[in-house]
């Protein structure tokens, strides 16, 4: 994967970031984030948002839900999706598409141990076994200080 950095340009009256955030900084937000802001698309067009539970892995998110959720109803119809961190003031926003993902058994290895280091229970291989959601980003937005340091990457 290649990852390309830029500034950010505000609105004038946000400021003029000066600074170029690095990506291994901004990958170690995504992989240290308990929860994630799911953000999808209802078949109507109104958005939808809500918390999951999530591992960051090799430049994509893992995560699930129940079939029946509105989240993963939206998913199935359209894979467009954004996630961002919990933090507002030092935000991390990943742009781009989900798709369910057939893990393979060394894959899987990897997701039940970077779940229990996390969220500190043993998952069983099955759970990853039958699937998962992985979202990989095209765009990722991420600043410490707005002002400072707003950058954009983009993941290829």
């Amino acid at each position: 994967m290649e990852v390309v950095a830029t500034q950010l340009t505000l609105p004038e009256s946000y400021g003029a970031p000066h600074r170029v955030l690095s990506w291994p900084e901004v990958e170690q937000k995504l992989i240290q984030s308990k929860t994630y802001w799911l953000a999808t698309t209802r078949r109507d067009g109104r958005p939808h948002t809500v918390p999951v539970d999530g591992i960051w892995l090799e430049g994509a998110l893992y995560f699930g839900g129940d079939a029946a959720t509105i989240h993963m109803r939206n998913l199935r119809s359209d894979p467009r999706a954004v996630v961002h961190t919990e933090s507002a003031e030092s935000p991390v926003i990943a742009e781009g598409t989900a798709r369910w993902h057939q893990p393979g058994h060394e894959e899987i290895g990897r997701l039940v141990v970077a779940t229990r280091a996390k969220y500190g229970y043993s998952t069983s291989p099955d759970a990853y076994g039958a699937g998962t959601w992985r979202l990989s980003p095209a765009r990722v937005l991420a600043w410490n200080v707005l002002y400072e340091d707003a950058t954009r990457f983009t993941l290829t």
